[in-house]
């Protein structure tokens, strides 16, 4: 147990949410860069890239709605922000390079959104709100990286823009384990649900009868 969490629990938070309506999948700048540990990777990126990739399969044959996210500023940085100030490598992250490509072993299939942002939420000032209601998605479940960052904001926006974030506590990771713990806990008291898949599809198979 994280020290303090009784004052959590005794404050009211931490409430379970459900499975409700349609399921989407919104996979969060599995690029090639965050899968470097000489870019933007490490800890355990690389592990949840893997442990992504069942889970992008049941998707893909399951129907639901799927969406990527990647990181691109422009050629001339014209577009530099303060998330480009604060890590300014990440402003060389550009629709051409190498590494703000999808990993291939989750490249994009055909009808499957990908989203470019240059904030660390893949909800703002990006259509994937739209995209996912024209769907009917309510439970979106979310992978990717990072936990501290582009994950969890994504989790915050999705939650203000009234989906249930369902995040895959194997399919997320941090280039550092104490701020991926540490979000982790944040986002199981405050935002959504933080769930490890193999015990999720358990439970959406008994769901569904199959």
């Amino acid at each position: 147990m994280m020290a303090g969490q009784d004052v959590y629990a005794r404050q009211g938070f931490g409430n379970r949410l459900d499975v409700a309506g349609n399921i989407g999948l919104l996979i969060v700048d599995f690029v090639n860069g965050f899968a470097d540990p000489q870019a933007f990777g490490g800890g355990n990126v690389a592990d949840a890239i893997a442990n992504t990739r069942p889970v992008l399969e049941d998707a893909r044959q399951r129907g639901w709605p799927v969406a990527h996210s990647r990181i691109v500023f422009a050629d001339d940085k014209a577009d530099l922000n303060i998330f480009g100030l604060k890590v300014p490598p990440l402003a060389n992250l550009r629709r051409d390079d190498p590494a703000s490509a999808i990993v291939d072993e989750l490249a994009p299939a055909k009808g499957e959104l990908v989203v470019c942002k240059t904030e660390p939420s893949a909800f703002f000032g990006t259509n994937l709100a739209a995209w996912l209601t024209q769907r009917a998605v309510r439970t979106l479940l979310i992978a990717g990286a990072t936990t501290s960052g582009c994950v969890r904001a994504s989790v915050v926006d999705a939650m203000s823009h009234g989906f249930r974030p369902f995040v895959l506590e194997d399919c997320v990771g941090d280039r550092a384990l104490e701020p991926h713990r540490a979000n982790l806990f944040d986002i199981q008291q405050k935002y959504g649900e933080v769930v490890p898949y193999p015990g999720l599809r358990a439970q959406l198979l008994a769901q569904s009868g199959i």
